[in-house]
């Protein structure tokens, strides 16, 4: 009986810790289509793909065209978009509603994992 004690302590310890790291775990995106700065001829679907699964619900995105040739100065304008996801859980798709015109653009993510925490950030690119 003696020895079990001090193996479930340990048992114990080593649960803790690994709740603690699951818990303090976020999802970083770790790549996109098209790729941050990329210069496109045409995108009818962005990924992003994640490290961790996404809780749709709490996760999604804005399409912002940030510049055109033809207008300098032109005001920022959020394009009509459609935010869904995959049969793998980690990508988060992106599906403009209509064809976008040569400009450049920004996306404005927001990923939520399994420990409710927020994450956002930003892709930049451009269409020809």
């Amino acid at each position: 009986m003696s020895h079990l004690r001090p193996t479930a302590k340990c048992l114990l310890i080593c649960l803790t810790i690994l709740a603690m790291r699951a818990a303090l775990a976020h999802p970083a995106l770790l790549s996109s289509t098209p790729e941050e700065n990329a210069e496109v001829v045409n995108t009818e679907r962005i990924e992003l793909h994640f490290s961790e699964k996404l809780v749709t619900q709490f996760s999604g995105a804005s399409l912002v065209m940030t510049g055109m040739p033809e207008m300098p100065g032109h005001a920022p304008m959020k394009m009509q978009i459609k935010v869904s996801g995959t049969d793998d859980p980690k990508t988060m798709v992106i599906t403009p509603t209509k064809p976008l015109p040569a400009g450049t653009y920004r996306i404005d993510w927001r990923a939520v994992a399994s420990d409710t925490h927020p994450v956002t950030g930003s892709i930049h690119f451009s269409v020809k």
